[in-house]
């Protein structure tokens, strides 16, 4: 299957898009605890919006999963778990090592591991840098990497522009245990894309239910989402029983210096609306990952790279970059300009192979 990969990226940027966006609507929410307001919107990210979407555009989601062998479902779930340890423990990365190494060292695992370790289970990496398409994808892949230390440096020296000094993050710089915290954060966030790679045994058999083939990854992320969730609603019901904040879910026990309550009903649809957008990163990144063809593992870089992209973005937008240099701005544009650049790399890849793909065909009927 070839795909379209220009569609592709597209469904890519979209989500890299909505994943930038999810934290807009929570800086709207107030006088909740974090661990409330998370496991507020997590519900409808992990829990809600994949059901619903996947009932919606999938044939027979009950039956499809319910026919799913039990090892499947168990290593999507896994996979789903690990990939919640990873965003838990990133803020620990950016305390000991700071926003750029932190940021170069967590995300750059993260886009390794997710994008390579998949075709380097599945032997395939050496046919892929054989070819011509395979070499330009690998290239984009290793043009991401370096957008990403381009743009966290850019982040690091926007803050000593801004504070005059190092942040509070590298105050507290401990080499060996911000390593060891980044290097665990950064695999166990990639698991998130052998959780998606797992679930092929879902796919096939929502493809055979008569789902659109652009849908088919939907049925995965209930079972892979399912894990994550179990990982961060353990964090999170930790947090609340210790900080003894379960009563702010009602409106009990939240109140600013002047009295005023808790605004529950706007901090309920801001959550949803948050954690919706949350999943639609991935919800975009299947329908994606289904139009990249033969190397459908560049989807995960193409992911980091858009989320990195938009995000920056958004800073300029929110006004975080006013007060930062000349020097700093022209920085973070260029990372900008190199991730844009690391995509449109994939995607010229992904569309040589998409073109070759139909004499190969040929040659395998021969």
């Amino acid at each position: 299957m070839g795909g379209n990969p220009p569609l592709g990226v597209l469904f890519h940027w979209l989500g890299g898009f909505a994943s930038a966006s999810f934290y807009v609507p929570y800086k709207r929410i107030r006088l909740w605890s974090w661990e409330v307001f998370w496991l507020a919107g997590g519900i409808f990210s992990w829990a809600i919006a994949p059901w619903v979407f996947a009932t919606l555009r999938t044939e027979n989601l009950l039956g499809v999963l319910g026919a799913t062998p039990t090892r499947t479902l168990a290593w999507c779930w896994f996979w789903g778990a690990m990939w919640g340890f990873g965003g838990l423990t990133f803020g620990l990365t950016m305390r000991y090592l700071g926003l750029s190494l932190g940021m170069a060292v967590a995300l750059g695992l993260t886009t390794v591991i997710g994008t390579m370790g998949p075709p380097i289970f599945h032997g395939t990496i050496g046919e892929i840098a054989s070819r011509l398409s395979g070499q330009l994808t690998l290239l984009g892949i290793i043009v991401t990497l370096i957008g990403i230390v381009v743009v966290a440096r850019a982040g690091s020296a926007k803050d000593k522009d801004l504070a005059g000094k190092v942040s509070e993050g590298v105050m507290e710089f401990d080499l060996k245990k911000g390593l060891l915290i980044a290097i665990f954060s950064g695999v166990m966030s990639g698991c998130f894309a052998w959780g998606l790679d797992a679930g092929q045994p879902i796919r096939d058999l929502t493809l055979a239910a008569g789902t659109d083939p652009l849908s088919q990854g939907l049925p995965v992320l209930c079972v892979v989402l399912a894990g994550g969730l179990t990982t961060n609603a353990l964090w999170c019901g930790w947090l609340i029983g210790r900080n003894r904040s379960f009563g702010q879910f009602f409106g009990r026990g939240s109140s600013d210096i002047s009295g005023e309550r808790v605004p529950l009903l706007t901090n309920y649809l801001l959550a949803a609306l948050g954690g919706t957008l949350w999943y639609f990163q991935f919800f975009f990144y299947t329908m994606g990952e289904t139009q990249m063809g033969r190397y459908g593992f560049s989807s995960w870089t193409l992911h980091m790279a858009s989320i990195i992209l938009f995000s920056t973005l958004w800073g300029f937008a929110l006004k975080e970059w006013k007060g930062a240099s000349v020097r700093t701005r022209a920085l973070v544009w260029t990372g900008i300009g190199i991730l844009m650049s690391s995509t449109v790399i994939i995607g010229a890849g992904n569309m040589i192979d998409a073109g070759s793909l139909p004499e190969a065909a040929r040659s395998e009927q021969q």
